[in-house]
């Protein structure tokens, strides 16, 4: 079965910088859109950026100019840079990917990792 596995969070100071990492595994035949969400306490899950397969981004304005999306396909990998982090990114951050899985043709199913927890510390 298709699964994605996210890596790269942790505790970072105010103003410092990770990179998340999502790569994706299993009967995969395709994979399209591929995005980042995250969840704050006590806030619903939004969207922070997604990147389709032309690779056109899209940002949440609360990450424009700050986090950068892209995606290795040959890894079938995405990846967040963040930089100029702040208190208010600190959430768990899911990874997200319209993936064919070979197993289940010709439906495209939407596939989520596990979260990594990001923390910004002041």
């Amino acid at each position: 079965q298709v699964q994605l596995v996210e890596s790269g969070g942790g505790l970072v100071q105010a103003g410092g910088s990770l990179r998340l990492s999502c790569a994706a595994s299993g009967s995969i035949l395709r994979i399209n859109a591929m995005g980042w969400y995250r969840q704050a306490p006590g806030k619903q899950r939004e969207l922070v950026a997604s990147i389709p397969t032309g690779g056109m981004t899209n940002y949440a304005d609360s990450v424009k100019g700050r986090f950068t999306i892209s995606r290795n396909n040959a890894k079938n990998t995405v990846y967040l840079q963040m930089n100029s982090l702040n208190p208010e990114d600190t959430a768990v951050y899911y990874c997200n990917a319209a993936i064919q899985d070979s197993r289940r043709l010709p439906y495209e199913y939407d596939y989520w990792g596990q979260g990594t927890q990001v923390t910004v510390s002041s």
